[in-house]
This record gives structure tokens, C-alpha cells and sequence, in this order.
């Protein structure tokens, strides 16, 4: 037997439509058995919550072996696990093809899919991850004023606090008073002609996701601006609805199935018609390129879609290296502490946002690849801030190690999270730097308004 695995981790279909996969006696025999594992190796117990709560359990327990643990506190690691997928594709050197088949994450994920059938998750997180749900008090200005400023009252952080389990002090994303669909809808670019190039085509489609539909719609913007700066012709995907993340995070299978259903025949068009699929949130971007693929392998169309899926900056390189990109930039950026987000890290791409940031002359950049602690909905949850804080303070250390003049992240949730961690630790500086999502920064390069 080996000590580890030495090839690439591969991942098997997730099975979910078989009866065992729910069986509850049938997945905590799972559950030690990987948990064995994870206690005779210890590589992971930095990376996330999960571990160190696994292997407290373990050596706080009589016999300090899996055996000692009672398993009804076998959930108690599941709830701190968020997906991030770290521990399965940079630590763990047990993932398949080794024949111990550990995949952590998607262990938690079947964990996770019996309690929420068991209806086990509260309203409050059912709530939370209904992001379409949310957007539809967005475009509306009145509305949208009211509601950003009763959230930020004393009063109604208390209400969330005791109906959705919100955490008082955890920052939360404002809804936008128009929604970047409706924006976008006269900015689309077909003026110039299409140039395919050796790895990228000419034309792309845009799902918007639901954070910059509704919340910060101004990142798809300074997509949009890039894109035609790169006379790159664009649409906004014809409709959509969630990538399905936020209740894949709770184990909503049918939640996320369903949504996939309503999105992949949209998506599969516009793959089979030769564009590249750009999202700008590495969460969906991930969604599309591996989870609906793992759930739902027989669907031929999330395999077309899993193919024409791009991360922004993987397709903005792809196209230098074509020598279709525009290097015209106009202004310095400075210094620039730039955070991979973990769903960036397992897309298996490399450092594009790095790569493209080091294109701007006068620009150096300041790299962290390391979990923010943010986690979606994890690190706004009144169980686990204080916890998604903690896990955070290596990186909000590193971000503020060059003094920047701007602080980015492609997930600008993770963004927020940071910036709120160094304000809080006092490293911000009497200048404190611009928080900026790394479209924005390239749009400023390239001079545009």
C-alpha cells in the first residue's frame, strides 16, 4: 500500500439517487471510517474549523480513538465544513485513485443532504440561501433605500440575529437599486466582428449570478466595459435563475437539481453555439465547471456547459496568449494585495487574476492564497463569525503586509470579509486602501469610465 496518492485527484459522480447514499447508519459507518483516516494523517487541521473539532472530539474521548466518539457528534464536524474544497484538491493525499477513496467534502455533502431531508436546517438558513428570493426586493429604489438603511439600525440587526441566526456584527451585501440585467440589457456589444482565436472564441455569454444582479451590480459592468475594450461581442444569458451554491452549502440536493434544470438547456444554447460562459463569482463559475456535472452526470447538457464555462481572468489570458488581449493600459494601479478565493484555487486554472494584474506596468502585487474564513453564508452566522473571524486572520495579516492601495479578492464577499477583519485588527492604516474586485482594478487600468 501506498504512504499517498502521487497522481491528480479525480472525482467520482456524486450518487445521490441511491437509496444507500441516504441511509443513515450506512453514512456514519462512512463517517468513522474517513474520520479514522483523517486522525491518523492530521495534514488538514489548518485549513478549516472541521478538523480541529474532529480531532478534539477524538482525544477529549475515552478510549481517544474514533471509537470513543459518540456518533451522534459526528454533525458537529459536518456543520463546521462549508465546501470549500480545499483539504480534497491541496492537502489530502488520500483522494482517489488511492484506494482509501477519501473525498472530505463530498462526504459532508451527503452529511449535510440527510439532515436537511431529515428537516433538520432551520427556516432562518433556508432563508439565507435563497438568493432569487432576496433579489426581488432589488431594482426597486425606494425600497432598496429603506431596506439598506433599516439593516444597518441596532433594532433590526437584533431581529435577524433572532430569526436568521445572523451574527450582529458580520458584515451583509446592500441590494442594489437596479439590478445589472436591467443595465445591461443596452450595453450588450455586437459591433465588432468575432475573432476566434487558437484557445478562446471571440464571443461570450454572461450568467450574471445572483451577488451582481442584486448587490454589486457594477463588477458585471466593468466586466462588460473590459470585454468590449477587447472588442470581445457579448450577451447576458437569455434568463437564469441561482447557480444553486448557497443550498448546496445546506445539502438541498432537490434545491440545487432543480435550479440546474431551469438553467443548463439556457446555458447549453450558447455553448453549442460557440461562445464561452463567463460568470464573474467563482462560487457559480465552480458550480457549472464541477459540482452540477458530479450530480447530475448523465445530463449531456452539463457536460456542454461544463466545457464552455469560464472564469473571467482565465479566458482574458487564454485570450493574450492569442494575441487578441489589448495591453493599452492607462493608469497604475500601485500596490495591490490580491486574495485567491478557495472556490478560485480548486478550479485547477492557475493564478489568472495574478497573471492579468501583473500586466498593468507600474502595478506590483501582493499574493495571499488562503482561506478568508468567509465561506458564503458560513462567516455571517451567529454560530460561526467569531470562528470564520479566527480562520481569517493569517490573510487579513498578509493583505496588509505592502501597504496597498487596493485590497481585492474575485470574490468580493471574501473582499468585504477582509476588509472588515483588518479594520478590526487595526491594519488598514491611517490611509486605508480601496477595496476593489479585480474587474474593477483592470477597468481602471484601461482608463475606462
Amino acid at each position: 500500500m501506498r504512504e499517498g496518492n502521487l497522481q491528480a485527484p479525480t472525482r467520482h459522480a456524486i450518487d445521490w439517487k441511491n437509496p444507500e447514499f441516504w441511509n443513515e447508519d450506512s453514512l456514519n459507518k462512512e463517517l468513522e471510517r474517513v474520520y479514522d483516516i483523517c486522525h491518523g494523517c492530521r495534514r488538514c487541521v489548518s485549513l478549516c474549523n472541521s478538523f480541529p473539532t474532529l480531532f478534539d472530539l477524538i482525544d477529549e474521548s475515552k478510549t481517544m480513538e474514533v471509537d470513543g466518539v459518540d456518533k451522534k457528534d459526528y454533525m458537529k464536524v459536518v456543520d463546521q465544513c462549508y465546501l470549500c474544497d480545499v483539504c480534497y484538491m491541496t492537502k489530502c493525499p488520500y483522494t482517489p485513485p488511492h484506494e482509501w477513496n477519501v473525498d472530505f467534502p463530498h462526504l459532508m455533502l451527503r452529511a449535510k443532504a440527510v439532515k436537511y431531508k431529515k428537516g433538520e436546517v432551520g427556516a432562518g438558513e433556508r432563508f439565507l440561501a435563497s438568493t432569487d428570493v432576496h433579489g426581488k426586493f432589488s431594482g426597486i429604489p425606494i425600497v432598496v433605500q429603506t431596506a439598506n438603511a433599516v439593516n444597518k439600525t441596532k433594532l433590526a440587526r437584533s431581529g435577524m440575529n433572532t430569526m436568521l441566526g445572523v451574527h450582529k456584527d458580520a458584515w451583509l451585501p446592500e441590494l442594489a437599486t437596479k439590478r445589472f440585467r436591467s443595465q445591461a440589457k443596452s450595453a450588450e456589444h455586437t459591433a465588432a466582428p468575432i475573432k476566434n482565436g487558437e484557445r478562446t472564441p471571440g464571443k461570450v455569454a454572461i450568467f450574471s449570478t445572483c451577488y451582481i444582479n442584486y448587490n454589486e451590480p457594477g463588477i458585471g459592468m466593468d466586466l462588460l466595459k473590459v470585454l468590449t475594450h477587447n472588442d470581445i461581442q457579448f450577451e447576458i444569458v437569455e434568463k437564469e435563475k441561482c447557480c444553486g451554491m448557497p443550498k448546496l452549502e445546506l445539502g438541498d440536493l432537490d434545491g440545487v437539481a432543480k435550479n440546474a434544470e431551469f438553467n443548463l438547456p439556457v446555458l447549453a444554447r450558447y455553448a453549442r453555439e460557440g461562445y464561452a460562459i463567463l460568470s464573474a463569482i467563482p462560487s457559480c463559475t465552480l458550480m457549472f465547471k464541477q459540482e452540477i456535472p458530479l450530480l447530475m452526470p448523465e445530463n449531456a447538457d452539463a457536460k456542454l456547459v461544463q466545457d464552455a464555462m469560464w472564469d473571467p481572468f482565465e479566458y482574458l489570458i487564454a485570450r493574450d496568449k492569442d494575441g487578441l488581449l489589448k495591453k493599452d493600459f492607462k493608469s497604475e494601479l500601485g500596490a495591490v494585495s490580491y486574495h485567491v478565493p478557495c472556490h478560485s484555487r480548486v478550479q485547477n486554472v492557475g493564478k489568472k487574476t495574478e497573471e492579468m494584474l501583473k500586466l498593468v506596468p507600474g502595478t506590483s502585487v501582493n499574493t495571499v492564497e488562503r482561506c478568508s474564513g468567509h465561506a458564503g453564508t458560513y462567516g455571517v452566522k451567529e454560530q460561526h463569525h467569531k470562528t470564520a473571524m479566527k480562520i481569517g486572520k493569517p490573510v487579513f495579516k498578509a493583505m496588509a503586509t505592502n501597504k496597498p492601495n487596493y485590497i481585492s479578492s474575485d470574490c468580493q464577499l471574501s473582499g468585504h470579509h477582509i476588509e472588515q477583519g483588518m479594520r478590526e485588527a487595526g491594519l488598514l492604516g491611517e490611509k486605508a486602501p480601496e477595496l476593489a474586485h479585480p474587474l474593477t482594478l483592470v477597468r481602471k487600468a484601461y482608463g475606462l469610465l
